[in-house]
C-alpha cells in the first residue's frame, strides 16, 4: 500500500483512498460537515471531462466536489 499523503484531486477514476486530514480553514469546516471526516473511505466514481467537478462516493453516497475542494482533502491511496 502506498502511504504518501496526497490531495484528492490528485486521483483518477475508480481510486479508492482513506481521508487523512483536511484543511484548516473553512472550507476544511464545511467538508467535515458534508461527512469528509479524517478516517472515512473513499472512492472516485466520475470526473468531469475537464476536470471539475469530482464525484466521490463516501459512505452511502455521492458527494460532488469542486477541484478547489478537493485541494484541501489529503487523502491516502489504497
Amino acid at each position: 500500500m502506498n502511504k504518501t499523503v496526497i490531495p484528492l484531486s490528485l486521483l483518477k477514476k475508480g481510486d479508492k483512498a482513506i481521508i487523512v486530514s483536511l484543511d484548516n480553514s473553512a472550507l476544511g469546516i464545511k467538508l467535515m460537515e458534508m461527512g469528509c471526516m479524517p478516517g472515512e473511505h473513499l472512492a472516485i466514481d466520475y470526473i468531469a471531462p475537464l476536470g471539475d467537478p469530482i464525484s466521490i462516493r463516501i459512505g452511502n453516497y455521492l458527494l460532488g466536489l469542486r477541484k478547489d475542494e478537493a485541494v484541501a482533502i489529503k487523502v491516502m491511496k489504497q
